[in-house]
């Protein structure tokens, strides 16, 4: 156990007493929650608030209120999805993964005590968890107190968190300090309100290691990225005619998605990703080529992989769907595919398939009307 972490387990506290005076100077540096004093957990009762929980894990840990919240929020805008596992076997608020190749999960519970199924369950276990893998990562930096006040010098510990190569791992603390600099307004699924200021942001990306070349532009599609998928992920070739595109939700953040099909032990891929935010592509395998996406339908398909979760609304934006229609326009003119609902379908639609994506909150009616404009 770290020498700065406290035994925590399941004696730690669940409801906390907020100093106001301490709310105004974090407000003001962002830097930790407020201060916070402990009291007994009551049986029964409902533990403490998601702020409380980014507020007493930030004093904790040593770890910027703020770009804790941010990394939250660039996960899973702050919806833990009631216990269940992401794509890439993460879990909670935090996206602590366990998985063959990534084990934060299971780093999380040996940092703070907890077992992991609380884990994964409870929030306020989940987000304190996250902190300690954050604050973990700033000592293997040997990051100083007076560094770890500051906000940009986090940077390269958020890199880390993501668990991913060096291109990718950068395009994930990239999403978060652009949170950062453009403040944040997430709702709980409970309805509570969580808020990042905005503030200016500037990290010195070198601390992150050498700046990857910039990914070459896609081979298929000029308007996106070129970043392949693991070679165990796909197959080359296909055995049967190209004649649909099936749309799919990542339940896991852009960044981590394409961290994922980059890893051998997935088995998995799609052909595209979509970011929510500003809708930005990246292609991971090529078209004339088999992703593993959809089963039975994968040899006569096309994916497009959607960032988001499938019960979150939010994910949902006008930029990701103009930008995937636009794709998808082009991927339909190019290859023939008629522009229906029997050639372009979800993930749900595809024969053999036991998934659920991209779920009712997906607007059909608003996406092919984009794509037949073109």
């Amino acid at each position: 156990m770290s020498p700065h972490t406290p035994e925590r387990g399941r004696s730690r506290p669940r409801t906390v007493t907020l100093s106001l005076a301490a709310a105004a100077v974090a407000l003001a540096t962002g830097l930790t929650g407020p201060a916070a004093t402990a009291t007994p957990p009551v049986p029964g009762e409902p533990g403490p608030s998601m702020n409380e929980s980014f507020a007493t894990a930030a004093e904790e840990y040593g770890v910027p209120r703020d770009v804790l919240a941010a990394v939250a929020y660039g996960e899973t805008h702050f919806d833990g999805h009631a216990g269940k596992p992401s794509q890439a076997g993460g879990y909670g608020v935090m996206h602590l993964v366990g998985n063959p190749a990534r084990h934060t999960l299971q780093q999380a519970a040996r940092l703070t005590g907890e077992p992991v199924s609380e884990l994964r369950r409870d929030t306020d276990a989940n987000i304190h968890g996250g902190a300690a893998v954050l604050r973990a990562h700033a000592d293997s930096l040997g990051m100083t107190r007076a560094q770890r006040r500051d906000v940009d010098a986090w940077y390269p510990a958020v890199a880390r968190y993501s668990g991913a190569r060096a291109g990718t791992a950068r395009l994930y603390a990239d999403t978060v300090y652009d949170l950062l600099a453009h403040g944040v307004r997430g709702t709980a699924p409970d309805g509570e309100r969580i808020t990042v200021p905005a503030r200016d942001v500037h990290p010195d990306k070198q601390t992150a290691g050498a700046a990857p070349e910039k990914a070459p532009r896609s081979p298929d599609y000029p308007d996106a990225a070129w970043v392949p998928a693991d070679p165990a992920n796909y197959a080359e070739g296909r055995a049967e005619q190209l004649d649909k595109i099936v749309i799919h939700v990542t339940q896991g953040s852009y960044a981590g998605s394409i961290s994922w099909f980059q890893n051998p032990e997935a088995k998995v891929s799609a052909h595209y990703v979509v970011r929510s935010s500003d809708g930005d592509i990246t292609q991971m395998v090529r078209d004339a080529d088999t992703a593993y996406h959809a089963k039975s339908a994968n040899a006569s398909s096309l994916g497009i992989e959607h960032e988001g979760y499938i019960d979150d609304p939010s994910w949902f934006t006008d930029a990701m769907y103009r930008s995937s229609a636009a794709l998808t326009r082009h991927l339909a003119d190019k290859h023939g595919i008629p522009l229906d609902r029997q050639h372009i379908i979800g993930h749900s639609e595809a024969p053999g398939n036991d998934h659920t994506d991209p779920g009712e909150h997906w607007d059909w009616d608003t996406y092919m009307e984009l794509v037949r404009e073109g």
